[in-house]
C-alpha cells in the first residue's frame, strides 16, 4: 500500500466516502505516509491524504485522533519528528526519520546464520515455510553468505519436526489454559485422553517434549509430543494456574533416564556444538582407543603416535541412543565413535544407510569407520 501527498491525491482522498478504518490500520497507513513523504507532511496534508483520519467529525476530533496516534508511534520506537515546511508560513510538517527508523545492515557470520537456518527448517511443515524460506533468500542475498556446514552438521539431523500439537500448546502456555489430547503410551501402545497443565516445551534428544501437570495422576509429566494422536483442544479459562519454577534438564532427566557416556575421536576444530559439552579423554587413556582410530596414510601399524594424530578423543554425556548416534553420524567424516558398542553400532547403521542412498561424503566416512572395527 501507498500513499501520495500529492495535491490530486489529497482532492481525490478528500471526495472519498469515509473509511472506518480502525486505529490500528490508521496508525499503519499514517507510518506509510510519513515514511514516503519527500520532506514533510502538514496536518491538514494527514487529515486528507491518509485513510482514516477524513472519519474524524470536527477538526477539534481530528487534532486529538491525530495528537494521540504520534504519541503512539513514538511509544513504540518509531521515530516522528516535527520540522518546519519553509515557505512563508509558521506550519509545522511531520516526518519519519530514516535515519533512526532503518534497520542498519544486516552482517551475519556463517555461524550466527547457520543457526537462524536451523531454527528456519523447525518450521518447514508450518504454514510460515514461505515467509521463512523468503527470509532466508534475503539474508544471503545481503551478502551474508552460506551457513557453515560444520555449525549445522550434527544439529540438523537431532531434532524433528515440531508438529501441529506446538502452536496450541504454545497459545495455553503463555494463556496459562489447560488442554486435552489423545496421547499413546510409549510402554504399551494404549491410547488414553490427558487433561494436563502445559508448562513448558523443549528439545531434546531428536524430540519435542511438553513438560507440564498431570491433573489425572495430581503429578507432574513429561510427553514426547510427537506421541500426541489428537487435535490439542484448549479448555478452561485464562489464568487458571500458576507455572512453578523448575529445571528443564532435571524433569526431562527423569523421563529420559540416566546419563551416559560414549567416547569419540573427533577432527581438530570441528563437531563445535559437541565439543561445548564434552570432556577431552586422559592422555594416559588414549592409548586404549588406538586401535579404532583411522590411521594417517602411510602410518604402520604399530606407530601408536600415528593413530592419534590428527584426532581429539572425548567422552561424552547422552542419554538418547538414537539421538547420541543420530548427532554423531551429522559430522560424517570429521567424527568417529569408538565407544559403547551399540552407539557405535547405530551410528555405522545410519551412515551405511545414507551412502545406499548416494550420499558420498557420508559413505567415506562410514568406510572409514568401518575400516577399524
Amino acid at each position: 500500500m501507498s500513499i501520495d501527498p500529492s495535491p490530486s491525491a489529497q482532492s481525490a482522498s478528500s471526495s472519498a466516502p469515509s473509511s472506518g478504518l480502525n486505529p490500528a490500520e490508521r496508525l499503519l497507513n499514517l507510518v506509510i505516509a510519513l515514511v514516503n513523504t519527500n520532506a514533510a507532511m502538514t496536518k491538514q496534508q494527514v487529515r486528507t491524504a491518509v485513510a482514516g483520519y477524513a472519519d474524524a467529525p470536527s477538526d477539534e476530533a481530528f487534532e486529538r485522533m491525530f495528537e494521540r496516534d504520534k504519541d503512539m508511534l513514538r511509544a513504540l520506537g518509531i521515530p516522528v519528528v516535527t520540522v518546519g515546511t519553509g515557505g512563508h508560513t509558521d506550519e509545522l510538517g511531520y516526518r519519519i526519520d530514516q535515519d533512526a527508523y532503518a534497520l542498519p545492515p544486516i552482517d551475519l557470520t556463517p555461524a550466527e546464520l547457520g543457526v537462524l537456518s536451523l531454527a528456519a527448517q523447525f518450521w518447514q511443515d508450518k504454514t510460515l515455510q514461505t515467509d521463512i524460506n523468503r527470509a532466508m533468500v534475503k539474508l544471503r542475498a545481503a551478502g551474508a553468505g552460506d551457513p557453515s556446514a560444520d555449525a549445522l552438521a550434527g544439529l540438523a539431523p537431532s531434532v524433528r519436526a515440531v508438529g501441529d500439537a506446538y502452536g496450541p500448546l504454545m497459545e495455553a502456555i503463555e494463556a496459562r489454559r489447560t488442554v486435552t489430547f489423545s496421547y499413546r503410551a510409549a510402554y504399551n501402545g494404549a491410547v488414553l485422553t490427558r487433561h494436563v497443565e502445559p508448562w513448558r516445551i523443549a528439545a531434546r534428544d531428536g524430540g519435542w517434549y511438553l513438560m507440564c501437570f498431570d491433573r489425572d495422576r495430581q503429578a507432574p509429566r513429561v510427553f514426547r509430543m510427537s506421541r500426541i494422536e489428537s487435535r490439542v483442544r484448549i479448555t478452561g479459562p485464562v489464568g487458571a494456574y500458576e507455572i512453578p519454577d523448575f529445571e528443564t534438564d532435571v524433569m526431562l532427566g527423569k523421563a529420559h533416564g540416566e546419563v551416559r557416556s560414549a567416547v569419540v575421536a573427533v577432527r581438530p576444530e570441528r563437531a563445535g556444538a559437541l565439543r561445548a559439552r564434552a570432556k577431552p579423554v586422559p592422555e594416559g587413556e588414549r592409548e586404549a582407543y588406538g586401535e579404532r582410530l583411522p590411521r594417517p596414510v602411510g602410518a604402520s601399524a604399530g606407530d601408536r603416535e600415528g593413530d592419534h594424530a590428527g584426532w581429539d578423543i572425548l567422552e561424552v554425556p547422552y542419554r538418547s541412543l538414537s539421538g547420541m548416534a543420530s548427532e554423531a553420524a551429522g559430522y560424517g567424516a570429521a567424527l568417529v565413535v569408538l565407544e559403547p558398542e551399540p552407539v557405535r553400532n547405530e551410528t555405522l547403521r545410519r551412515l551405511t544407510a545414507a551412502a545406499a542412498l548416494g550420499a558420498g561424503s557420508v559413505a567415506g566416512a562410514g568406510a572409514q569407520g568401518a575400516s577399524r572395527g
